[in-house]
């Protein structure tokens, strides 16, 4: 690419991974046409392929149809040939329409050429939209196999954002089969990975199909929280079809009296969600795990120090032991379920000890789904 065209794809990429679409685009069209005025074809493909996902997300399906019908005429005047990655953008287009037999089409050419290049990423790319194109056509057996096959190939390559994407269709897979559980599975796997990458298209699917899964289980408040973390986090002029869906099932939510719940504990998976954080690791922090419980199940209720040591800690109090004590595991408390630790809206200090706000909406839930929190 020429400095210029190349400054501008890279801008325009940095705005498309942080799901700023109205910023990208500009820049990755002008990328685009410079290259194509340079005769950079390759360069001319690459900023193509992220405008005709931008318009795919967007559903201007009219913008796609002229991209391609541009890259047709490119093909035959100029000798252009299209790489696998188009082939791979092209069908995902055809995704985002509901067009599974040409999206599989685009798929299997995509794959086809990147047999032939052995570019393991971009098998990677077309193994993962054959995936999705077969569970578009309800071949769930094809659609399963396809994601072995991939992740096969993850085994051996450090691409978080596939193996991420990988779980995200495997689970709507598993959602189609009402494997729900599994499916949730899959996605707790994956939440825990998306912390590692800055691609905030990836991190809002992800939450949006955990809200999907949890909602199936029954699990409102929670599902609720996934949904609406989702639903904050996409610019409406961006991805209007993932925006759609989402909303969809909040309203379902509301039309079933979802309630307003900050704070869910999920008492057989010893789990927490937070309206703001999503879900909270405790990684075996016991002691937190019960004394946030013990908040919980008795809100505004105010525990002195001597009786949170003789319940908590199960130990006799000593002040020289046990107060600094107390004060560093509030604090650690604090940091991990308060939205703004400075300000907070949960663990609250009073003269004689420590209480949940009385205010505070939190739920104790007892799921029956194993594995679902």
């Amino acid at each position: 690419m020429s400095n210029q065209a190349e400054r501008l794809h890279e801008i325009g990429k940095l705005y498309c991974d942080r799901g700023d679409y109205s910023l990208a685009l500009p820049n990755l069209q002008e990328a685009a046409a410079l290259m194509l005025a340079e005769k950079k074809f390759d360069g001319f493909l690459k900023a193509t392929q992220m405008v005709l996902r931008i318009h795919a997300e967007r559903e201007e399906h009219e913008e796609i149809n002229k991209i391609k019908e541009s890259l047709h005429d490119l093909v035959i005047r100029e000798g252009l040939e299209l790489n696998a990655k188009t082939y791979y953008i092209l069908g995902t287009c055809a995704v985002y329409k509901g067009q599974a037999d040409s999206a599989e089409a685009y798929f299997k050419k995509s794959l086809e050429i990147s047999l032939k290049d052995d570019h393991k990423e971009n098998i990677c790319h077309a193994i993962l939209g054959l995936s999705i194109a077969y569970r578009m056509q309800q071949k769930y057996e094809l659609a399963l196999k396809e994601i072995y096959n991939l992740n096969i190939f993850l085994q051996v390559l450090d691409i978080p954002e596939l193996r991420i994407a990988s779980a995200n269709s495997n689970a709507r897979i598993l959602m189609d089969l009402k494997k729900f559980e599994q499916a949730l599975d899959v996605l707790w796997g994956a939440y825990e990975e998306v912390k590692t990458i800055k691609n905030l298209g990836i991190s809002i699917y992800l939450m949006a199909n955990i809200g999907i899964v949890l909602f199936e289980l029954g699990q409102k408040d929670a599902a609720k929280i996934y949904l609406n973390l989702a639903a904050k986090s996409i610019d409406p002029s961006s991805n209007n079809f993932l925006l759609k869906n989402v909303k969809n099932y909040l309203e379902q939510l509301d039309n079933n009296g979802g309630s307003d719940t900050d704070l869910v504990f999920d008492l057989e998976n010893h789990a927490i969600i937070e309206r703001s954080l999503g879900k909270i690791d405790f990684k075996n922090q016991f002691i937190l795990l019960d004394l946030l419980k013990l908040f919980i199940s008795n809100k505004g209720q105010i525990f002195s120090k001597e009786y949170l040591v003789e319940h908590v800690w199960k130990q006799d109090y000593n002040p020289d032991v046990h107060d600094n004590k107390i004060y560093v595991t509030i604090k650690r408390l604090r940091k991990m379920i308060e939205p703004d630790y400075d300000k907070p809206k949960y663990i609250f200090r009073a003269k004689n000890g420590y209480y949940l706000n009385k205010s505070a909406k939190v739920e104790l839930s007892e799921s029956r789904a194993e594995g679902a929190l």
